[in-house]
C-alpha cells in the first residue's frame, strides 16, 4: 500500500495539483534531510563541503577563526532553513 501509485489522470486541472503536491512533498522532505544534515555535523564537529573556508596564516588564531567562521556558516544555513 505505501509507496507510488500509478494513477490514470483525464482532466488536466487535476494532473496540475497532484504534481504541484508531489513537488511541494519533495521540497519539503530535502529541506527537513538537509536540517537533520546540518545538525548532525554542528554537533558531531564535522564541516561540511559547502562551509569550508580557506584561511592563509600560520598565527594561533587562525585555526579558531576558521572554526568560528565554520560555526557561524553552519549556524546561518539553519536558520534560513
Amino acid at each position: 500500500m505505501h509507496g507510488q501509485k500509478n494513477i490514470k489522470l483525464c482532466i488536466a486541472e487535476q494532473t496540475k495539483r497532484v504534481y504541484l503536491y508531489k513537488n511541494i512533498k519533495i521540497k519539503l522532505y530535502k529541506n527537513n534531510a538537509a536540517i537533520w544534515y546540518n545538525k548532525i555535523c554542528r554537533t558531531r564537529h564535522v564541516t561540511p563541503t559547502y562551509a569550508n573556508i580557506n584561511i592563509k596564516g600560520t598565527s594561533s588564531r587562525c585555526p579558531r577563526t576558521k572554526d568560528a567562521a565554520i560555526r557561524f556558516r553552519i549556524n546561518q544555513e539553519l536558520k534560513f532553513q
